[in-house]
């Protein structure tokens, strides 16, 4: 499942890059802009992140630690990359306090992927 949902995130990744170049440029502030670009960046180098997570456990080069890594990386996608969009598209700044959050999730699954690879079968 990690594998499938990385690869769905980068996919919506992709078309969240292109909507915010085509369909919102002009029409958010820089700041706004700005923010809605993280959240891509951050969305797609996570599912990337997910997408080895899951590859190393089915190929046996890690132990299934990893997988808890990657659903991590998949929760701070939805936490810090869904309360960048809601930030930049809504402006409520209240939404930022969400960001942090995410952002200790991606931090739990490099630390997860990292344990996972000490497991790792030999």
């Amino acid at each position: 499942m990690t594998l499938f949902l990385g690869a769905l995130s980068g996919l919506l990744a992709v078309a969240l890059g292109a909507f915010g170049a085509h369909a919102l440029a002009g029409r958010l502030g820089a700041d706004r802009m700005g923010w809605f670009q993280t959240g891509v960046q951050y969305q797609m180098t996570h599912s990337l992140a997910a997408l080895v997570a899951g590859g190393l456990v089915e190929a046996r080069l890690a132990s299934p630690v990893a997988l808890w890594g990657g659903g991590a990386f998949l929760g701070g996608i939805v936490l810090f990359s869904g309360s960048l969009y809601a930030l930049a598209l809504t402006g409520r700044r209240s939404l930022g306090a969400v960001t942090p959050v995410g952002g200790v999730f991606f931090l739990a699954g490099w630390a997860l992927l990292a344990l996972g690879l000490l497991g790792a079968p030999r």
